[in-house]
């Protein structure tokens, strides 16, 4: 049955999990929704005098951290069952009447045997802190001022991840040990794997004093374990089983029972889930997922996993490893029971002598060419996500085609591929994006004087580059864009600064002179991301030359555009300007 849902609707569909973790039986997890109104823990378990776990609330107020501006694990539960948080009002760490009372951003919290451990950041950089619940009283353990993440202890060692400050951690990081008591550290730091071109990550203690972690040395991030002091490689494969760094926490394997180890597998935009047995035999699971994310947990011998697929929605679930694959949903997203969706066909297109992977929605009315809507993601050290998507949906339930890319500098696909774009940032997506576009009208499937190139962030960028070239976009929408990557180096986060000093180039600044086509501007004027004021300046210029199809400021809102009244917007905006174009071209509004 056909269904179209307003920009509000679409704004307000579906929920979002992360975080997920488990303790003893139960589970937990964040969990963000419109009708919630704010990120809060929920938990699964089995209730006093109960025999069925149920799920509840666990925090009323808000949960989130800010560390390295993108997060890190907010929350741990302690043995006795208390929940200890960061609050997303202060960024400091709560727990019961306890709490930090210190000017830095908290976050990755882990225990470790009566103490809390995680890591603080200030503006000069980050430490590894050791935090005594009762008190809220920190230890320092080690400094820096590069970065800090995922500390992890196990027979009497901590262990733990880090970064220069003028690199990120996806091209260089690395993993390191150290004799660990509680309240202080114990000798000289051992470097276990990781340098100046490998990026090591996630490191997690095994019963037997092992270390796995997972390195990119290979040219795909795969597992590794670290014993008597030498790394092996335990499950080497052409595919990617970590997430980039993008938050500091993650989890793309789970340590199990008898020694096998569930893990997520990444091929493009795919993800699968595997089980590495004792003897380096892998095998697959059956789900019904084609999206995993990196928040992997064990409950006995079955995984817990936050899955989806284009036809259905973000769910907290385990599956059980004896070979049966059976799947127990803990938690179901949101779906509108009457509702038609757009499936993706996953096409490779032939783009300057790579292959770039595009996930292309048809409409879901209607037949023949279609307008199209081409979004470079938000990455761009990132992908196009396999799963339903209700701004998809919106424009597709609508009559337009959409076309996620996966253009050079995509994770997914290995090193070389997501190194591609370091200096050529606003060029080689830009072609990719252009090359999807003529391989879609030369195929039948977009109407031509119809295309448009839409996308946030870092693919704003790339889309306001497309605005700068001849080709076969007719507008330009840039949602909270970066402008000018050179000046993005100082207005940055401090994490961030080093990706857009190693992404840009001498000529990378989008100016007013340059644009040919018309562009609509969306931006939050609280953005601590992308500066407004560069959109706005922008938009000014464009207004001059009779090239601003229109700027939406949003008032309150930061870089993501989180409240649904600020995204439902974005949405009639953007497709109101679709409307316009397709007017003045003198061709029917589709649908």
């Amino acid at each position: 049955m056909s269904w179209a849902p307003t920009a509000d609707e679409a704004a307000r569909a579906g929920a979002s999990y992360d975080w997920l973790t488990a303790a003893g039986d139960g589970l937990y997890w964040v969990e963000s929704s419109a009708e919630v109104g704010r990120a809060v823990v929920m938990g699964w378990e089995q209730a006093r005098g109960t025999s069925v776990p149920q799920t509840r609330r666990v925090t009323t107020a808000g949960v989130g951290s800010g560390l390295h501006a993108y997060g890190g694990r907010p929350y741990v539960v302690l043995p006795s069952g208390e929940v200890v948080v960061v609050d997303a009002a202060t960024g400091q760490v709560t727990a019961g009447t306890a709490a930090t009372r210190t000017a830095h951003i908290y976050g990755d919290l882990a225990w470790s045997g009566g103490e809390l451990l995680c890591v603080r950041e200030d503006d000069g950089g980050d430490e590894l802190v050791a935090i005594d619940p009762g008190t809220g009283v920190a230890t320092v353990l080690r400094a820096t001022d590069g970065f800090f993440a995922s500390p992890e202890s196990g027979a009497g060692r901590l262990a733990w991840t880090s970064w220069d400050r003028d690199v990120m951690p996806w091209d260089s990081s690395q993993i390191w040990v150290v004799d660990h008591v509680p309240g202080g550290v114990v000798g000289v730091p051992v470097l276990v794997a990781g340098g100046p071109s490998e990026s090591a990550v996630q490191p997690r203690w095994a019963a037997d004093g092992s270390l796995f972690f997972l390195s990119d040395r290979s040219g795909w991030w795969n597992l590794c374990r670290w014993y008597g002091g030498r790394p092996e490689a335990v499950a080497p494969m052409p595919a990617e089983c970590a997430a980039a760094p993008w938050e500091s926490g993650y989890a793309n394997y789970v340590l199990l029972p008898a020694g096998r180890i569930g893990m997520t597998v990444q091929h493009g935009p795919e993800h699968r889930l595997v089980v590495v047995e004792p003897d380096g035999s892998i095998r697959i699971l059956s789900l019904p997922y084609t999206s995993v994310k990196p928040y992997l947990a064990a409950v006995g011998d079955r995984i817990a996993l936050i899955g989806a697929s284009p036809t259905r929605p973000q769910e907290v679930a385990l599956v059980a490893t004896d070979g049966s694959d059976r799947l127990e949903v803990v938690r179901r997203g949101p779906l509108d029971g009457h509702a038609e969706v757009s499936v993706p066909q996953v096409l490779r297109v032939a783009s300057a002598g790579v292959e770039v992977t595009v996930l292309f929605y048809p409409p879901t009315t209607g037949h023949g060419p279609a307008p199209l809507i081409v979004r470079p993601h938000s990455g761009p050290t990132h992908h196009s996500d396999l799963r339903l998507d209700w701004e998809v949906q919106f424009f597709t339930s609508r009559g337009f085609a959409v076309a996620d890319v996966d253009y050079r500098g995509s994770t997914g696909y290995g090193r070389q591929f997501r190194k591609a774009l370091d200096g050529n940032w606003g060029r080689l997506d830009v072609a990719d994006c252009r090359n999807v576009a003529e391989h879609l009208l030369a195929t039948g499937r977009a109407l031509p004087q119809a295309v448009f190139i839409s996308g946030a962030s870092a693919g704003g960028y790339t889309a306001l580059r497309a605005a700068c070239e001849d080709g076969p976009f007719t507008m330009a929408v840039a949602r909270s864009a970066i402008v000018d990557p050179n000046r993005w180096k100082t207005t940055a986060p401090r994490f961030q600064q080093p990706h857009a000093a190693i992404l840009t180039h001498d000529h990378a600044a989008v100016t007013s002179d340059q644009v040919r086509r018309p562009v609509l501007l969306i931006h939050g004027d609280r953005d601590d991301v992308a500066p407004v004021d560069d959109a706005t300046t922008l938009a000014a210029a464009l207004e001059r030359r009779h090239l601003l199809a229109g700027m939406l400021r949003l008032d309150g809102v930061g870089h993501y555009l989180s409240p649904p009244a600020a995204l439902a917007a974005a949405l009639q905006a953007e497709l109101d300007a679709y409307h316009a174009v397709l007017r003045q071209a003198g061709l029917p509004a589709p649908g």
